[in-house]
């Protein structure tokens, strides 16, 4: 894949990010976009799909706390340019998937599914019988690309399939409103569900965040 090709699908995410969290629109910047979050443990982010060394240890020794930085690149590759104040969070995968009009299906006995959209944001959600939250998700619906997030299932709840049932649910969604492709940043966690589902690895990231003094 091209460094191109992986800067196309890190623009599709963010955009589709931006909405889902409400943050603000992406600021372009030579090596890639800054992201006004508003947060108190994450004010703002800076996003670099194709990370240069020198660019990442400016960003690094200036950021104030409470910033992330979001590397499209190995681990090991990255880490040594940070130095100290940083510490890495769960490792991503972004990962894409051209949707389809396949329906989702049936909820499993004993599960109800909701769902809505409002304000560019389709959001799913599960339910038990006694009304309990199962699962949920949303997507953030940027242009003809929807961006899958805040993927959950409550820990007594999980291998029932009803992650499966939420993605499901979100991309018929998404392509009845008119997108044809989802993008995803993934944790190891989720990566096999996806993978699963027919998403495609495309990049590895690391997401870095500077702790306050």
């Amino acid at each position: 894949m091209s460094e191109e090709q992986i800067t196309g699908w890190v623009k599709q995410w963010i955009d589709g990010w931006t909405v889902s969290r409400g943050a603000a629109d992406p600021v372009e910047e030579p090596w890639g976009w800054t992201i006004a979050v508003g947060l108190t443990k994450e004010v703002g982010r800076h996003v670099l799909p194709v990370p240069a060394e020198g660019d990442v240890r400016k960003l690094a020794a200036t950021a104030p706390p409470a910033t992330w930085l979001k590397l499209f690149a190995e681990d090991e590759v990255v880490m040594p340019w940070v130095g100290e104040g940083w510490e890495s969070d769960l490792a991503g995968f972004l990962m894409t998937l051209p949707l389809t009009d396949a329906p989702a299906g049936p909820p499993p006995a004993g599960y109800t599914v909701t769902s809505w959209n409002r304000g560019g944001i389709i959001k799913v959600l599960v339910r038990t019988e006694d009304g309990r939250l199962a699962a949920r998700g949303q997507m953030g619906l940027a242009g003809r690309t929807a961006v899958a997030d805040q993927i959950e299932t409550a820990p007594d709840q999980r291998r029932r399939g009803l992650g499966g049932l939420v993605m499901r649910t979100l991309q018929h969604l998404a392509w009845q409103t008119g997108a044809r492709e989802a993008v995803l940043v993934g944790t190891p966690e989720g990566k096999a569900l996806y993978e699963a589902l027919g998403w495609t690895l495309r990049s590895p990231m690391v997401s870095l965040v500077r702790r306050g003094d």
